[in-house]
């Protein structure tokens, strides 16, 4: 499993039209080709940074196959099916499934807090749905739902096809734990930039991260400098990229993308209110902390 889904897994974004009113799925596809160019080992499409929760089924449906058809199995497809229902969310799986995805990332995200046996039982009907690996993804941040290691790795064990898990939460122990108790058998992924070398050093068998859009390079040089031992590489590395992957966190992930994106010549639109992009002081910042890492390399 984690042979297959390593390394820099690439969140992709949404783009639309300047007034965010509709979808630019050739903007869409120039992103993707973008992160497979950049040499990411997985793609993730209709995350956070994709802003799948504010699109409607129709438009979700069509990003998915979409995004699944242009990644044409060049690395492998991690798409999030996360939706407030149960019912919902497993239509999105079905679909991501019968479309070609390699696996999917699920949230509990929900209106009201959700109880343990809720949570459990939200991943039991997806995976029964579906044949395909599922990543748990904790992220309480978007979810509103901070679900515990050990709820966490029951999940893991009473749901087959659930076999990997994202964890957002920005705090460490949270990996410790899951490789302290899950006796290092559950792959575990970083969803959280500003831990990236902390994540691997502690065991993580991947960053899920959207700075893939911007600085790939800088990502990759600093998984394999992990990869191959050298930590004193790694640290330099990590500590070129932290101010970029702080901003970007801090700033919105979907605005702080777009806007760097924008930057570099592909014009993705903003992001879709209430939701607002990235203000000019912003853009002026993003825009030197580029340059900064040009020149840098």
């Amino acid at each position: 499993m984690t042979n297959r889904f390593h390394g820099i897994i690439g969140y992709t974004i949404t783009p639309f039209s300047q007034d965010g009113e509709q979808l630019d799925l050739p903007a869409l596809g120039q992103s993707i080709e973008r992160l497979i160019d950049g040499n990411v080992q997985a793609i993730a499409p209709l995350g956070s940074t994709g802003e799948g929760a504010y699109l409607s089924d129709n438009e979700w449906q069509q990003v998915a196959q979409y995004s699944l058809e242009r990644i044409g199995k060049r690395v492998p497809s991690i798409v999030s099916v996360s939706d407030l229902t149960t019912a919902g969310a497993v239509r999105r799986a079905r679909f991501a499934q019968q479309h070609g995805a390699d696996a999917l990332m699920v949230l509990p995200a929900a209106y009201w807090k959700l109880g343990e046996a809720e949570i459990l039982q939200h991943y039991r009907a997806i995976g029964a749905a579906v044949d395909i690996p599922i990543m748990l993804y904790n992220n309480p941040a978007t979810s509103g739902t901070d679900m515990p290691v050990e709820l966490i790795l029951r999940i893991v064990r009473e749901v087959d096809n659930v076999t990997m898990v994202k964890e957002s939460t920005g705090d460490i122990q949270r990996m410790h734990k899951l490789q302290l108790l899950g006796e290092g058998q559950v792959p575990f992924y970083n969803g959280c930039n500003p831990l990236a070398l902390e994540a691997f050093v502690a065991g993580a068998a991947g960053w899920c991260t959207a700075a893939a859009n911007l600085i790939p390079e800088l990502n990759q040089q600093l998984y394999k400098a992990v990869q191959a031992g050298e930590l004193e590489q790694a640290k330099a590395l990590f500590y070129r990229q932290l101010p970029l992957l702080e901003f970007i966190l801090k700033g919105g992930l979907p605005a702080t993308i777009k806007a760097g994106l924008a930057i570099s010549g592909l014009a993705v639109g903003e992001p879709r209110r209430p939701v607002f992009g990235l203000d000019d002081p912003g853009k002026a910042t993003l825009q030197a902390l580029l340059k900064q890492l040009r020149n840098a390399g």
